[in-house]
């Protein structure tokens, strides 16, 4: 195999025994990483000159809602109660035909790509076994790596607190068919409802089932105004069932003594503080989990509401908890010292090395690590925004934009060079899009904008 030298970049390599570089080069071999390290001698590999690059990690986006790609920002005024009533009970969630998934998938993994997230978790919301395999296609031939996390349908009967419905044979049907090995880019996780959208017996049998399934198990929990009263991680802890594979989206609201017990058992939150913020789930959990034994991971979540990239949340989730220190200490009097209270740079962890834990694949992504896979993305320097460079975490979380964004590798692939997309037809695509969304708002009814139809 032809083996590839990322020369000369600003390496942020998300491995503190690796180190960060000024100036260092990256060695890969097919989809392995070889060395990282300054003056790798050219033994005559394929060149890439990363001279005016920072070259880091491709980000890990741990919670997404992919196929709304086709409905994006319809709900850009939406709160989670406008939200939830839309998308699920019976709406624009259960009124999609399976070649709707395929282009809602492929879009929002190209979307993905392009902004340099090589790896996100898609919590889907299953129809039936055609929509399930329209999905798996739409995601594959885009390219990316993700975490295929099958659900159940967004209809009443399904989310109505009580349920004791499942579709589990779907799933283990799926597993059988497409997630026989764990060594290809798409595997598989369970998107399940948890103990406060089903009945307790229900989510106990969920649970299980991503055990047997060897399969990450991911949950939206403790946020809203019952997130608190639930105390669903303190029941789950009761019940002998916290682990390494359980991932909490959200967890606004869950007690600090709370998130000790999770990371006793390893388990993980992923936050989304935009769409947290914005919809009304409560404020972002990033400090909680950081004051209390976790590094939380982060997502972008629904996007119905916001665009698919992981900039936009590093700044939220940065500002947010800067903010919610700084706010205290003006409340007491005080003015915020010299040293804020969280870095940039921890915030480019979540965004990487720490949302690949809560997939249970940080052997694999989220640092430049050798032996790992990779998946790695570039960042001009040269831009007007980028330029002169003084801190590269800082210019990455603070400054950057998926426009800056030159160079995208998955596995070893380039998906992106130069600036464009390399195996994607922009007409197609969004042929394929407004004919989805004009079939799901003609099924359902636009929600706000009937304008557009």
């Amino acid at each position: 195999m032809q083996k590839t030298l990322l020369k000369g970049g600003t390496v942020l390599s998300m491995d503190r025994n690796v180190g960060d570089f000024k100036q260092a080069d990256v060695l890969f071999e097919g989809d392995e990483i070889l060395e990282v390290k300054p003056e790798i001698e050219d033994h005559g590999y394929e060149i890439i000159d990363a001279q005016d690059m920072i070259v880091l990690p491709g980000f890990v986006d741990s919670h997404r809602h992919t196929w709304e790609s086709v409905v994006r920002n319809v709900g850009a005024d939406w709160s989670l109660q406008k939200y939830l009533g839309s998308i699920y009970y019976g709406n624009i969630g259960s009124m999609r035909r399976p070649q709707d998934d395929y282009i809602g998938n492929l879009l929002g993994a190209v979307e993905a790509l392009d902004a340099g997230v090589t790896t996100l978790l898609d919590w889907t919301m299953v129809i039936s076994r055609d929509h399930t395999e329209e999905m798996i296609r739409g995601l594959k031939e885009s390219g990316v790596r993700a975490v295929f996390a099958h659900g159940c349908p967004g209809d009443g009967d399904y989310w109505n607190g009580e349920s004791t419905l499942d579709n589990s044979e779907d799933a283990r049907w799926i597993k059988e068919r497409y997630f026989s090995s764990k060594d290809q880019l798409l595997t598989m996780g369970l998107a399940v409802r948890g103990p406060e959208f089903c009945s307790w017996d229900t989510s106990v049998k969920e649970i299980k089932l991503a055990r047997e399934l060897d399969a990450v198990c991911s949950m939206h929990l403790g946020f809203g105004t019952w997130g608190g009263a639930a105390r669903s991680i303190e029941k789950l802890h009761n019940a002998g069932l916290l682990g390494p594979d359980l991932n909490f989206a959200h967890a606004n609201a869950v007690s600090p003594e709370e998130i000790k017990l999770l990371a006793e058992h390893g388990g993980s939150v992923s936050v989304t503080p935009e769409i947290e913020m914005m919809m009304g789930h409560g404020y972002p959990a990033t400090g909680l989990c950081l004051e209390n034994g976790i590094n939380p991971a982060l997502g972008v979540d629904v996007v119905t509401s916001t665009g698919g990239d992981m900039f936009a949340q590093m700044k939220f989730a940065l500002q947010a908890e800067r903010s919610r220190v700084n706010e205290k200490q003006l409340a007491e009097g005080e003015m915020p010292g010299p040293d804020l209270n969280i870095s940039a740079k921890k915030i480019l962890e979540m965004a990487t090395i720490d949302s690949a834990r809560s997939l249970l694949l940080d052997d694999k992504i989220g640092s430049l690590t050798p032996g790992k896979q990779a998946d790695i993305q570039m960042i001009r320097k040269t831009d007007l925004n980028m330029f002169p460079l003084n801190d590269p975490a800082g210019a990455v979380v603070q400054c950057a934009h998926t426009g800056n964004v030159d160079s995208v590798f998955v596995a070893g692939k380039p998906v992106k060079r130069d600036g464009r997309m390399l195996h994607t037809d922009n007409r197609k695509l969004r042929q394929l899009a407004d004919d989805a969304r004009d079939h799901i708002f003609s099924s359902y009814g636009n929600p706000d904008n009937a304008w557009l139809i």
